[in-house]
Protein backbone atom coordinates (compact mmCIF):
# COMPACT_ATOMS: atom_id res chain seq x y z
CA UNK A 1 0.00 0.00 0.00
CA UNK A 2 0.83 3.75 -0.97
CA UNK A 3 1.62 5.22 2.21
CA UNK A 4 0.60 8.47 1.03
CA UNK A 5 -2.71 7.07 0.17
CA UNK A 6 -5.64 7.94 2.13
CA UNK A 7 -9.33 6.68 2.22
CA UNK A 8 -12.32 7.89 3.42
CA UNK A 9 -15.92 7.41 3.89
CA UNK A 10 -18.08 9.19 5.56
CA UNK A 11 -22.39 9.17 5.95
CA UNK A 12 -24.48 12.29 6.90
CA UNK A 13 -28.10 12.56 7.61
CA UNK A 14 -29.02 15.65 6.84
CA UNK A 15 -32.89 17.42 6.77
CA UNK A 16 -33.90 17.70 3.41
CA UNK A 17 -34.96 15.82 0.41
CA UNK A 18 -32.04 14.47 -1.87
CA UNK A 19 -32.50 16.59 -4.84
CA UNK A 20 -32.11 20.07 -2.21
CA UNK A 21 -29.17 18.68 -1.03
CA UNK A 22 -27.41 18.02 -4.31
CA UNK A 23 -28.63 21.23 -5.01
CA UNK A 24 -26.22 22.57 -2.85
CA UNK A 25 -23.72 20.14 -3.43
CA UNK A 26 -23.46 21.51 -6.83
CA UNK A 27 -22.86 24.70 -6.47
CA UNK A 28 -19.15 24.44 -5.05
CA UNK A 29 -18.27 28.09 -5.14
CA UNK A 30 -20.69 28.24 -2.51
CA UNK A 31 -19.14 25.76 -0.52
CA UNK A 32 -17.04 28.24 1.54
CA UNK A 33 -20.50 30.23 2.67
CA UNK A 34 -21.13 27.05 4.67
CA UNK A 35 -18.33 24.61 5.04
CA UNK A 36 -15.36 26.92 7.07
CA UNK A 37 -12.76 25.00 6.46
CA UNK A 38 -13.29 25.49 2.74
CA UNK A 39 -11.63 28.89 2.44
CA UNK A 40 -11.82 29.40 -1.13
CA UNK A 41 -13.37 28.09 -4.35
CA UNK A 42 -12.69 29.86 -7.60
CA UNK A 43 -14.45 28.77 -10.94
CA UNK A 44 -12.18 27.56 -13.67
CA UNK A 45 -15.25 26.69 -16.30
CA UNK A 46 -16.49 23.38 -17.87
CA UNK A 47 -17.18 22.11 -14.32
CA UNK A 48 -13.79 22.74 -13.31
CA UNK A 49 -12.62 24.77 -9.65
CA UNK A 50 -9.37 25.48 -7.95
CA UNK A 51 -9.73 25.41 -4.03
CA UNK A 52 -7.83 26.28 -0.77
CA UNK A 53 -8.65 24.11 2.11
CA UNK A 54 -7.65 24.46 5.42
CA UNK A 55 -8.90 22.56 8.93
CA UNK A 56 -7.32 21.79 12.48
CA UNK A 57 -3.82 21.56 11.59
CA UNK A 58 -1.24 24.44 10.15
CA UNK A 59 -1.48 23.77 6.66
CA UNK A 60 -3.41 24.72 3.27
CA UNK A 61 -4.53 21.97 0.53
CA UNK A 62 -4.80 23.67 -2.70
CA UNK A 63 -6.40 21.61 -5.33
CA UNK A 64 -8.22 21.58 -8.72
CA UNK A 65 -11.69 19.88 -8.94
CA UNK A 66 -13.40 18.77 -11.98
CA UNK A 67 -16.94 17.14 -12.43
CA UNK A 68 -16.82 13.37 -13.92
CA UNK A 69 -20.47 12.37 -13.06
CA UNK A 70 -23.97 14.36 -12.81
CA UNK A 71 -26.66 11.86 -12.02
CA UNK A 72 -29.44 13.24 -10.21
CA UNK A 73 -31.37 9.86 -11.11
CA UNK A 74 -28.87 7.97 -9.54
CA UNK A 75 -27.82 10.33 -6.96
CA UNK A 76 -24.46 10.33 -7.57
CA UNK A 77 -21.71 13.40 -8.03
CA UNK A 78 -18.06 12.27 -8.49
CA UNK A 79 -14.91 14.86 -8.94
CA UNK A 80 -11.53 13.85 -9.86
CA UNK A 81 -8.78 16.13 -8.19
CA UNK A 82 -5.37 17.23 -8.68
CA UNK A 83 -2.81 19.40 -6.66
CA UNK A 84 -1.59 18.69 -3.47
CA UNK A 85 -3.65 15.86 -3.77
CA UNK A 86 -5.09 13.86 -6.27
CA UNK A 87 -7.80 11.07 -6.69
CA UNK A 88 -11.74 11.27 -6.85
CA UNK A 89 -14.10 11.76 -4.67
CA UNK A 90 -17.87 10.85 -4.67
CA UNK A 91 -21.29 11.59 -2.93
CA UNK A 92 -24.26 9.36 -3.16
CA UNK A 93 -27.59 10.62 -1.98
CA UNK A 94 -30.42 8.47 -1.18
CA UNK A 95 -33.72 9.30 0.68
CA UNK A 96 -33.88 8.12 4.78
CA UNK A 97 -36.87 9.08 6.14
CA UNK A 98 -37.67 12.40 5.90
CA UNK A 99 -34.44 13.73 4.76
CA UNK A 100 -31.16 12.48 2.75
CA UNK A 101 -28.55 10.13 3.68
CA UNK A 102 -25.08 11.21 1.97
CA UNK A 103 -22.43 9.41 1.79
CA UNK A 104 -19.03 10.72 0.72
CA UNK A 105 -16.44 8.30 -0.11
CA UNK A 106 -12.67 9.79 -1.13
CA UNK A 107 -9.44 8.25 -2.13
CA UNK A 108 -6.18 10.78 -2.94
CA UNK A 109 -2.55 10.35 -2.93
CA UNK A 110 -0.68 13.04 -0.98
CA UNK A 111 1.62 15.01 -3.46
CA UNK A 112 2.58 17.64 -1.69
CA UNK A 113 6.11 17.36 -0.88
CA UNK A 114 6.11 18.41 3.07
CA UNK A 115 3.58 15.96 3.91
CA UNK A 116 4.35 13.22 1.82
CA UNK A 117 7.42 13.34 4.05
CA UNK A 118 5.34 13.52 7.27
CA UNK A 119 2.41 11.34 6.68
CA UNK A 120 4.03 7.76 8.10
CA UNK A 121 4.44 9.84 11.28
CA UNK A 122 1.22 12.12 11.10
CA UNK A 123 -1.23 9.48 9.59
CA UNK A 124 -3.88 9.51 12.43
CA UNK A 125 -3.54 13.29 12.92
CA UNK A 126 -4.60 13.76 9.26
CA UNK A 127 -6.81 11.28 9.34
CA UNK A 128 -8.17 13.19 12.81
CA UNK A 129 -8.23 16.71 10.56
CA UNK A 130 -10.33 15.20 7.92
CA UNK A 131 -12.65 13.81 10.38
CA UNK A 132 -12.82 17.07 11.76
CA UNK A 133 -13.58 18.91 8.72
CA UNK A 134 -16.19 16.49 7.33
CA UNK A 135 -18.41 17.26 10.62
CA UNK A 136 -17.67 20.76 10.81
CA UNK A 137 -19.03 20.56 6.94
CA UNK A 138 -22.16 18.21 7.85
CA UNK A 139 -22.83 21.09 10.56
CA UNK A 140 -22.72 24.05 8.05
CA UNK A 141 -24.57 22.29 5.66
CA UNK A 142 -27.51 21.22 8.40
CA UNK A 143 -27.70 24.56 9.58
CA UNK A 144 -28.07 25.83 5.49
CA UNK A 145 -30.58 23.12 4.50
CA UNK A 146 -32.64 23.83 8.04
CA UNK A 147 -32.88 28.10 7.15
CA UNK A 148 -34.57 26.64 3.57
CA UNK A 149 -31.04 26.48 1.35
CA UNK A 150 -28.84 29.27 0.19
CA UNK A 151 -29.42 32.90 -0.12
CA UNK A 152 -28.32 33.97 -2.98
CA UNK A 153 -27.45 37.85 -3.33
CA UNK A 154 -29.38 39.12 -6.24
CA UNK A 155 -27.81 39.07 -10.16
CA UNK A 156 -26.62 42.77 -10.45
CA UNK A 157 -28.04 41.90 -14.47
CA UNK A 158 -31.45 41.29 -13.42
CA UNK A 159 -34.35 43.43 -12.29
CA UNK A 160 -34.33 42.19 -9.54
CA UNK A 161 -30.36 43.08 -8.58
CA UNK A 162 -31.04 46.10 -10.09
CA UNK A 163 -33.78 47.21 -7.19
CA UNK A 164 -36.81 46.31 -10.05
CA UNK A 165 -39.95 44.45 -9.14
Amino acid sequence: MDRNRFRFHTVWELPAPPDAVRAVLERAGDYPRWWPQIREVVPLGEGAAAARIRSVLPYEIRITARALRRDPAAGVLELEMEGDLTGRARWRLTAHGDGTRAVFDQEVVVRRPLLRRLTPLARPLLRANHTLMMRAGRRGLTALLRRGGPRRAPDPGTREGLGGR
